[in-house]
């Protein structure tokens, strides 16, 4: 089946929701539904029917619950994702808490971040966008605390990630290091005595030459490839 043309960037963010519980659908498609520029197009009881809904429909976001019957959220996430990242398809892991033992596995499988199902509605409408313009949402009070949990899961410093670290200049490890911190672009351009404009340079420079698709999977490639360890400052 071929891909649909890429979206204008003046037409709505298109939405799939998949979850079990129809009213956390309703109130989901209530809430994004009200925004001019959010359109929700289809919803998914489990996750293999998110995943059918996914390839036929080809939304930039799907919201995901991440414990559902017949397929869960991880695999769902990976199964729409792809092993090579390839798909534009982004995925926002939708979770009851904060420190969900499936949530690292979601990271790891492609999702572009994390929410907990209690976010105030505002904060769930930037979450798409972020996540729509190919940014990376992790819910910030828990970051580190994610990515430090993540660590202790992580058998780092294999070769394979370890030759691809390589492919970057000094600076960008430097930058990577620092986004895996949970910083902004505004922070590491603060930190680093430099525009931000450079760190959004160097940013794209992370993500062409590792092959990754934005901030959370750079993160999750920090780790992996041994540059950052749990707590490291």
């Amino acid at each position: 089946m071929s891909l649909p043309e890429e979206r204008r960037p003046d037409s709505p963010t298109r939405v799939l929701l998949v979850d079990d519980q129809p009213l956390l659908r309703t109130g989901f498609r209530m809430i994004l539904e009200s925004e001019p520029d959010i359109a929700v197009v289809g919803e998914a009881g489990d996750g293999e029917k998110g995943v059918d809904e996914a390839r036929v429909l080809q939304p930039d976001v799907v919201l995901m619950d991440i414990r559902m019957p017949r397929m869960d959220g991880v695999e769902a996430t990976r199964t729409i994702t792809g092993a090579d990242r390839a798909s534009r398809v982004k995925v926002l892991i939708l979770t009851t808490f904060d420190l969900d033992e499936y949530i690292v596995e979601g990271l790891r499988a492609g999702a572009s971040g994390f929410l907990l199902k209690d976010v105030p509605p505002e904060e769930l409408v930037a979450a798409i966008r972020i996540v729509a313009r190919g940014d990376a949402v992790v819910a910030p009070t828990v970051t580190r605390r994610l990515l430090d949990k993540f660590a202790e899961n992580v058998a780092p410093g294999d070769k394979q990630s370890e030759a691809l670290l390589e492919r970057l200049t000094d600076r960008e490890q430097g930058v990577l290091r620092l986004m895996s911190r949970g910083m902004s672009n505004a922070e590491i351009a603060h930190e680093l005595y430099v525009s931000e404009t450079t760190i959004k340079t160097h940013v794209g420079n992370v993500l062409g030459k590792l092959g990754l698709r934005d901030r959370v999977q750079a993160v999750v490639f920090a780790y992996e490839s041994g540059l950052i360890r749990p707590g490291a400052r």
